[in-house]
Parts: structure tokens; C-alpha cells; sequence
């Protein structure tokens, strides 16, 4: 006997309903998809990538939830940032604009930076020249800019682009980071508006923290929308790669 109509909507209005539940939990409170439109996080992260963040390793904020109901007064579960996450924020000066930047600075640090050179509580970061970072543009030319390996104080090491040491960014007073916030910079150094800006960025609320950038689970070098250039805009060597 067949299945009668009604009960053939009812049957698939509640397998899209679940299915819309499920996806809105896993949202919240496990894992949310971001997308990178700009390049400050250059060389970690690409024009083009996309990325899971996880929820849960900051504990959960308002922020954390659908349109950052204010259900969650300040923090619950929560813990603390390491330096060298990559983490995604709302920005603190609207509370809105999603920002991807790395936490170099914890509360109670002092930074500066002197030379192109972040110092970390008065002492100078290690920073090693490494091969040229290459990227070719959309007409076909290639572009190197210098790259180092920057070693932070609890030894995490990552790539940076520093084109100069003589930038607006390259010579900053010193910061002292605030009890429950933290300081975040752009990988791409001369390249990015981040807590150093303290008029655009500043500091980092620890309620404003959304989570921390995971892996990738795409990445494409042109337009989505554009499917059947796909074979050779999508950067398959970069999918489910983790982001250090």
C-alpha cells in the first residue's frame, strides 16, 4: 500500500526540518564555516579559502550564537587562547564584522614593534628569512614577496610576509594588553588593519571571541560561481589542511 500524499509532504517536511535543526546545533555550538575575502592572513590563509571554526575551544559568547542573541551574559565553558591561534572575532568597534586575525598577545603582555620585529614583554621575537612567498595575479605575472618564520615565545612557528621593516605598521609604541583581551595580528604584516590600529581594531574583547580557524574544507583561486573552471581554480593540495 502506498504511502497517501499528505503523509508523503508530512514525511519530508520533518526530514528537512531535522535536518535544518541538526545543521543549526552543529552551527552553534560545534563548528561554522567562514569564508576569506581579504588578504591580511597571507601566507596561512588564501583569498578564496574556506574554513570550519570550532565553536567550543573559546567556550560559547552571545557571539557564538544565531544573530548573537544576547542569551549568554559574558562567557560560559570558557578557555583560554593560546598564542599563535588563529582565531575569528567580532570586530569590537561595531560587534559585528567578522575578523580573522593570530593572537600574539595575551592580557598583561607589552608589545612592540620595532624594525618590522614584534617583541613579546620586552624581548624580540625570533624571525628567520625563509624561500619568497610566489603568487601570480590574474594576468599571469608573478609577484615575490619576502617571507620569514616567525617564532613566538611558547615556540609556535608560522609564516609572515613582510614586504618592508620601514612601514606605518613596522614602527609601533608599546601595547600593553588589557586584563581579558587580547592582540591580534595579521599574518600579512604590511597588509593588514588589526589590534596595532587600536582606532580601527585594538584589542580583543575575550566575549567577542567566535572560535578558532580549524582546517579547510575548500579553496578556491577565482569566482565560486563559476563551476566549470573549477578543474583548475580549485586548490585541491590545500583542502582539509590544517591551519597553523
Amino acid at each position: 500500500m502506498k504511502p497517501s500524499k499528505p503523509d508523503t509532504f508530512m514525511d519530508t517536511f520533518k526530514t528537512v526540518f531535522y535536518a535544518i535543526v541538526i545543521a543549526m546545533v552543529v552551527r552553534t555550538f560545534a563548528y561554522e564555516p567562514f569564508n576569506i575575502p581579504p588578504g591580511s592572513m597571507k601566507p596561512t590563509l588564501l583569498i578564496g579559502d574556506y574554513l570550519f571554526v570550532s565553536k567550543f575551544s573559546y567556550g560559547y559568547s552571545k557571539y557564538s550564537l544565531p544573530f548573537s542573541l544576547p542569551l549568554i551574559e559574558d562567557r560560559i565553558f570558557f578557555t583560554e587562547p593560546e598564542r599563535g591561534d588563529v582565531v575569528v572575532f567580532k570586530l569590537p568597534k561595531d560587534n559585528k564584522t567578522d575578523y580573522i586575525k593570530r593572537i600574539v598577545g595575551l592580557p598583561g603582555d607589552r608589545l612592540q614593534v620595532v624594525k618590522g620585529i614584534l617583541h613579546v614583554n620586552g624581548t624580540a621575537v625570533g624571525r628567520e628569512n625563509v624561500d619568497d612567498f610566489m603568487e601570480e595575479d590574474y594576468a599571469g605575472s608573478f609577484r615575490r614577496t619576502p617571507q620569514y618564520a616567525e617564532t613566538l615565545p611558547n615556540g609556535v612557528v608560522h609564516n609572515i610576509l613582510e614586504e618592508s621593516d620601514t612601514g606605518f605598521l613596522d614602527n609601533t609604541q608599546i601595547y600593553v594588553v588589557p586584563e581579558g583581551h587580547y592582540f591580534g595580528m595579521g599574518d600579512n604584516r604590511d597588509h593588514s588593519n588589526d589590534s596595532r590600529v587600536l582606532n580601527a581594531v585594538g584589542y580583543i574583547p575575550a566575549k567577542n571571541l567566535v572560535g578558532r580557524a580549524e582546517f579547510m574544507f575548500f579553496s578556491l583561486d577565482g569566482k565560486a560561481w563559476e563551476i566549470w573552471k573549477w578543474p583548475s581554480t580549485v586548490r585541491f593540495s590545500r583542502i582539509f589542511s590544517g591551519i597553523e
